[in-house]
């Protein structure tokens, strides 16, 4: 991910296995990694089983917070894709009936496509 697109906010892959080496003590026993993307500090994580959240918090980003979403409480959710203009795409989901989506960005670097066909996978059963 290039310095340009962390500074702006969006999101890029990260290696399976840098996820399973700095989060795999979150995972659940029949649990996998599907996807995850990085932003500046934050981190999520998309596994067969639910969407986890990462936010590190506070100057120096050693407290964290761990937000975990199991896809049953995702009502819906959209893909923007990126333009010629519009360098980033963006996703947005909806958890519960809460009426404010949690949004993301990514960049071009992401086929936005790839985060909606794991959703579709888990979201729409």
């Amino acid at each position: 991910m290039g310095l340009f697109s962390s500074l702006m906010g969006n999101a890029g892959y990260m290696d399976p296995e840098e996820i399973q080496e700095d989060y795999g003590r979150l995972f659940a026993d029949t649990e996998e990694v599907e996807i995850g993307f990085k932003l500046i500090r934050d981190t999520f994580i998309f596994t067969n089983k639910r969407l986890i959240l990462v936010d590190k918090q506070g100057v120096t980003g050693r407290k964290m917070e761990y937000l975990s979403i199991p896809y049953k409480s995702i009502a819906r959710f959209s893909i923007e894709t990126s333009g010629h203009f519009d360098l980033d795409a963006e996703l947005k989901i909806w958890i519960g009936s809460d009426p404010v989506p949690l949004e993301k960005k990514f960049s071009k670097k992401v086929d936005i496509y790839d985060v909606q066909k794991v959703l579709a996978t888990y979201v729409c059963k």
